[in-house]
C-alpha cells in the first residue's frame, strides 16, 4: 500500500492524560509543517464513547486554529488483569475496534501512526502493523501500561518520559526506545501568573495552594481538604478543583461561603495553565500528565498517588521519582493523613524551602521540549 506522506494519524484516549500530550505533539507537527511550507492532514482515532471526541475537538475550538482535521471514534474495550465477565464482552469490542481502525487506516494511508496509549490505541497499532504503516508510541508513566506493552510489539520506536523506564526493558526492546520526556502543550510554557490571579479573582498576598485530583476528581484528596479547611485557609488561598465525578458540590459550596480564601471549581478548562502559573504549591494526584504540566511551570508539589488494588502502581512510581529527584514530597497510603498533610504544607510556607524544590524541578525539565523533540522525529519519518 502506498502511504500518503501528507497524512499522520494519532491514536489514544480514555482519559485526558492519553490525549493532551498527543495534542501537544500535533501542534508541534503543525509548526514544523508550516516552516517547511507543507500542509499536513492530522487525524485522531479515539474512543467512540466517553470524553475523547470532546477533548480533541475542544482543543481546536479554544485555540481557534486547526490541530486535528478529523476525529474517528472506534469501539474500545479494556483488557483487565483479573477475572471479570466484562473481559468476555470487551474482547468483541476490541475486535470490532480493530476492523474499524483497519478500515480507517487503509482509507487514509497515513505515513505514520502515533499512539499516545490507552486501550483504544491497541487496535489501531495492530492494524497499522498489518498494513505496514510505521508505528510510534509514547509512554508517559514510569512503567509501561498493558496497552503500551502490547503496542511496543508493533512499534518502530517508543518514546518514554523517564530513562529508568527504558532500563527496565529487554535489550531488544531498548533498541526501539528513545527517552524524550513527557509532551506538554505549548500553552503551559506561555502561561501567565497575572492572568491566573485575574481569573480566580485573588491576589498574591498569600501563598496560593492549588489542589488537583484529575478531571474526575480524587475523593481522598477532597476529604483531606475538607477536614483541614481551617488550617489551609489560615495559611493559604486554596484553589480546589474538586472534579466532575468524585466531588461533593454541596460541601464545597458550603465551605466557600464560610471561608473567603477557599475557591472551589468542579473543573478548570482553558484557564488551567494560567491558574497553575499563579500557584505557589500544588497538592495533587501523581498522574504523569498533571505532574509534568506542574513541572514545566516549576511548581513545588505534594503528591498523593493513587494506590491499592485498583491501580497498577504507576502513580506511586511517578511520585517516588519526583521525590527522589528532590522535586516533590509524597503522602502515600496511610501516610496521607491530616497530620502529615499539615506538616508538609507547613514546610512549604517558607519561600526558601519552595525555592529548593523549584531548583530540583528545573533540572527535570531542562533541555528541548519533549513535544518538539517527538514531532521532529515523526516529521523526519513523514519526510522520507
Amino acid at each position: 500500500m502506498d502511504l500518503n506522506k501528507n497524512t499522520v494519524i494519532f491514536a489514544g484516549g480514555g482519559t485526558g492524560g492519553h490525549i493532551y500530550p498527543g495534542l501537544a505533539v500535533a501542534d508541534e507537527l503543525r509548526v514544523l509543517a508550516a516552516k517547511n511550507n507543507r500542509e499536513l492532514r492530522i487525524c485522531w482515532i479515539g474512543n467512540s464513547r466517553g470524553m475523547d471526541r470532546n477533548i480533541v475537538e475542544k482543543a481546536t475550538e479554544e485555540k481557534q486554529t486547526k490541530t486535528i482535521d478529523i476525529f474517528y471514534g472506534i469501539s474500545s474495550g479494556k483488557l483487565r488483569r483479573y477475572f471479570s465477565v466484562k473481559n468476555f464482552f470487551d474482547l468483541f469490542r476490541i475486535l470490532f475496534g480493530f476492523f474499524q481502525a483497519f478500515h480507517i487506516l487503509r482509507r487514509e494511508k497515513p505515513a505514520v501512526l502515533f499512539s499516545k496509549g490507552g486501550f483504544v490505541s491497541v487496535p489501531p497499532c495492530f492494524a497499522a502493523r498489518i498494513l505496514k504503516i510505521p508505528v510510534y508510541t509514547h509512554e508517559c508513566d514510569f512503567t509501561l501500561g498493558l496497552a503500551n506493552k502490547l503496542n511496543l510489539k508493533c512499534a518502530t520506536k517508543m518514546f518514554v518520559s523517564f530513562k529508568e523506564t527504558k532500563n527496565k526493558l529487554s535489550d531488544i526492546d531498548q533498541k526501539k526506545v528513545i527517552v524524550t520526556g513527557n509532551p506538554v502543550r505549548a500553552v503551559f510554557y506561555n502561561a501567565g501568573k497575572e492572568k491566573g490571579l485575574h481569573f480566580l479573582g485573588i491576589d498574591d498576598s498569600r501563598p496560593v495552594l492549588l489542589v488537583l485530583g484529575g478531571s474526575s476528581g480524587a475523593r481522598q484528596i477532597n476529604e483531606l481538604v475538607y477536614s483541614n479547611i481551617d488550617f489551609l485557609c489560615r495559611h493559604f488561598t486554596v484553589v480546589h478543583q474538586t472534579g466532575l465525578v468524585n466531588s461533593d458540590e454541596c460541601k464545597a459550596l458550603e465551605l466557600s461561603k464560610k471561608y473567603s480564601d477557599y475557591k472551589p471549581y468542579s473543573f478548570i478548562y482553558s484557564q488551567m495553565p494560567d491558574v497553575l502559573a499563579c500557584a505557589d504549591v500544588i497538592l495533587s494526584r501523581a498522574g504523569a500528565n498533571s505532574i509534568w504540566e506542574a513541572a514545566v511551570l516549576l511548581k513545588p508539589m505534594i503528591l498523593v498517588p493513587l494506590c491499592g488494588n485498583g491501580t497498577r502502581g504507576d502513580q506511586v512510581d511517578n511520585a517516588e521519582f519526583f521525590k527522589k529527584s528532590g522535586a516533590a514530597e509524597v503522602l502515600l497510603g496511610n501516610h496521607a493523613d491530616d497530620d502529615n498533610l499539615k506538616s508538609e504544607l507547613s514546610k512549604m510556607l517558607d519561600k526558601n524551602t519552595r525555592a529548593g524544590y523549584v531548583a530540583a524541578v528545573k533540572k527535570l525539565v531542562a533541555g528541548k521540549k519533549p513535544a518538539e523533540y517527538i514531532a521532529e522525529i515523526i516529521y523526519s519519518e513523514v519526510s522520507k
